[in-house]
């Protein structure tokens, strides 16, 4: 039985069926901040212990602007989690990055509206460090271990521009987008990103290019038949990147130069006397040994 998981993997169902985990349970978690967008598949890949969430809960019944992602990240956090991967269906606003590609992005540009992200309020402030949204250490093993496959179409950076959804970008907003340099489209990527950050997790997205958006000159107009079809042809290939990581993330306790596991340190402003007990124990988990 796995008690703690090291990695977590946030993404589409299926993928807790991944080929060669082993001792699979189910687990449900409440937190502080809600009910995870479902149960938490706990397991094993070799050695290391894993746990799978689907982002949209099984049956896909969350909406991008409904997805919890306070709890989601909250849930992992609590069971041992210090490396999060995200699997996210993308649209390309770049002629070279093309559907069935993947990408591994290195920035983020937010345009959602109404969605919590941060993990601190009613009485705690904290202001994280967010330069580099996605753990360049992570990332840059994802792209390794990509790299290595030979037979995957990739691409290492690029910006991830998130929009509110559901709905899908119109012509002007795809073409705007573009001028502004932004690589790829989602709805996704945060706040999950910045929650993260804040819960001081490793972070980072394997993004799966599943059409052109609509700026692109074939006129061909996006619909959630074509975002399923391409992103189930390469869940196959997330998960053969996802077998290859796991063994090339370091020993627990290696000081790395992200500081994602530090991300707090300097970070919270509110005098430590103005505190009171509650916010003390709703927050320890993420902030307890700041917070002394």
């Amino acid at each position: 039985m796995v008690e703690r998981a090291r990695v977590g993997v946030i993404g589409g169902s299926g993928l807790y069926a991944m080929e060669g985990l082993t001792e699979i349970e189910e687990r449900r978690v409440t937190t502080p901040f809600g009910e995870p967008s479902d149960a938490i598949m706990l397991g094993r890949l070799g050695d290391v212990p894993m746990a799978f969430l689907p982002r949209h809960g099984r049956g896909h019944r969350l909406s991008p602007g409904e997805v919890p992602s306070r709890a989601n990240i909250y849930a992992l956090k609590s069971l041992g989690v210090e490396w999060v991967i995200s699997i996210s269906a993308v649209g390309s606003l770049r002629e070279d990055y093309a559907p069935l590609d993947l990408v591994i992005p290195d920035q983020l540009f937010d345009r959602t509206k109404s969605r919590a992200n941060s993990f601190f309020e009613g009485g705690i402030v904290a202001h994280v460090s967010f330069a580099e949204p996605f753990c360049p250490h992570l990332s840059g093993l994802l792209w390794k271990t990509m790299s290595e496959l030979g037979d995957v179409r990739g691409h290492e950076g690029g910006t991830y521009v998130c929009i509110e959804g559901p709905q899908f970008s119109t012509k002007a907003e795809s073409r705007i987008y573009r001028q502004l340099g932004c690589d790829i489209i989602g709805m996704t990527a945060l706040p999950e990103a910045k929650l993260a950050r804040e819960a001081e997790l490793h972070y980072a997205t394997i993004a799966c290019v599943t059409d052109y958006d609509v700026w692109h000159e074939s006129g061909e107009t996006v619909t959630v038949e074509m975002v399923v079809a391409n992103l189930m042809r390469n869940i196959e290939n997330a998960k053969r990147i996802l077998r290859g990581v796991v063994s090339r993330l370091p020993a627990a306790g290696v000081p790395l130069s992200c500081g994602c596991e530090n991300a707090l340190k300097d970070a919270i402003m509110t005098d430590r006397a103005a505190i009171p007990a509650p916010l003390r124990e709703r927050y320890g988990l993420l902030a307890g040994k700041y917070l002394s």
